[in-house]
């Protein structure tokens, strides 16, 4: 059996990426201001890390023109919704074995 901290994924890990995909359990999507203003981000910072997320499959990004405004909007895929889960067992493990609690 391997130690929790060794399952715990770099890429779902950071602290930002982490609370995107968290934003994202909660809804089937969230636009770009909304995770922007819900995790005290710069646009390109969270854009940065958007791309990461896109880039490892985890996220999708789709545009939306409404009126003269284009709306970005994410959604976590299958696969991000997935490697959240597994992040959070990792976590639950870690904290368990730190709490002394089988």
């Amino acid at each position: 059996m391997t130690h929790p901290a060794l399952r715990l994924d770099d890429t779902v890990h950071q602290r930002v990426r982490l609370g995107i995909l968290a934003v994202l359990h909660e809804a089937a999507s969230a636009d770009f201001s909304y995770i922007r203003d819900a995790l005290d981000l710069t646009d390109g910072n969270l854009s940065r890390h958007i791309a990461v997320l896109e880039e490892a499959g985890l996220v999708k990004v789709e545009k939306d023109v409404s009126g003269k405004r284009t709306r970005t909007w994410v959604s976590a895929t299958r696969q991000g919704r997935s490697a959240l889960d597994a992040e959070l067992r990792s976590l639950r493990e870690l904290i368990s074995r730190v709490d002394g609690k089988p």
